[in-house]
């Protein structure tokens, strides 16, 4: 992704907020919690964008094994 582009995302996110922030009214509260999550959501894409964030894609939540299954009975397998 070339460079111009993620600053004109950066930009466009930003005015964005500001225009949430501005003319939404909100909680205090829940701006809060809004600017603190889209700051997160940028920092992760931003790493993700830059290469940095590769080496976690493979962890998963979760187990896909099937002693952790159930079928509809509700008897494990």
């Amino acid at each position: 992704m070339p460079l111009i582009q993620i600053v004109i995302a950066l930009i466009v996110v930003g005015v964005l907020l500001w225009l949430v922030n501005a003319y939404i009214p909100m909680d205090a509260k829940i701006k809060n919690i809004l600017n603190i999550v889209v700051v997160i959501a940028i920092v992760l894409w931003l790493l993700q964008v830059f290469g940095l964030l590769d080496s976690i894609r493979g962890i998963h939540v979760g187990s896909g094994h099937a002693a952790n299954t159930y079928i509809c009975t509700g008897e494990a397998v």
